[in-house]
């Protein structure tokens, strides 16, 4: 993703970014499905015509059509998992729904895509506790919050241990 950002940056702007620039446009403004708020960032980088030192401003739209191939290879690779799954664990899929954990898992919306492009209940594990918890337990569908997840139906027995 970080890669997607720096080459959308100099293929648009002619502007060269660095590896952590680019992680922190991801965090801060980077998303998978259309914010709540739009979002802007100011970033600093070197002119690839002048050599120099600029600054420009983007958008979080700008910065979800750079991640676009991305979070559409991840969308695509969830499909076909759900594909080839078979029948039994495709109807626990079905109740329990998907748990993303990871780093990735944290670009902002990227649970709403998944969810709109499957069809399927999907939670965030914030912790790894969560995340072991999730692949312990089932959702819960009378519980609407969870210490450790976010968008989550699922109880965590082990929350505050």
């Amino acid at each position: 993703m970080d890669e997607a950002i720096t080459n959308y940056l100099k293929r648009k702007y002619n502007l060269l970014i660095g590896e952590r620039t680019a992680e922190q446009i991801k965090i801060e403004i980077g998303s998978a499905y259309t914010l709540d708020k739009p979002l802007t960032m100011e970033i600093k980088g070197r002119s690839l015509i002048e050599g120099r030192p600029k600054t420009i401003t983007v958008d979080d739209s700008e910065i979800r059509e750079a991640l676009g191939e991305s979070v559409s290879t991840i969308v695509s690779a969830i499909r076909m998992a759900l594909e080839r799954t078979p029948p039994e664990l495709s109807a626990d899929i079905s109740d329990c729904g998907i748990v993303l954990a990871g780093g990735g898992a944290l670009l902002k919306n990227l649970d709403q895509r998944i969810r709109e492009e499957t069809g399927l209940p999907v939670c965030i594990a914030t912790t790894r506790c969560a995340a072991w918890c999730s692949a312990q337990r089932r959702f819960s569908t009378t519980s609407n919050s969870c210490e450790g997840f976010r968008s989550s139906r699922l109880p965590c027995p082990h929350a505050g241990a």
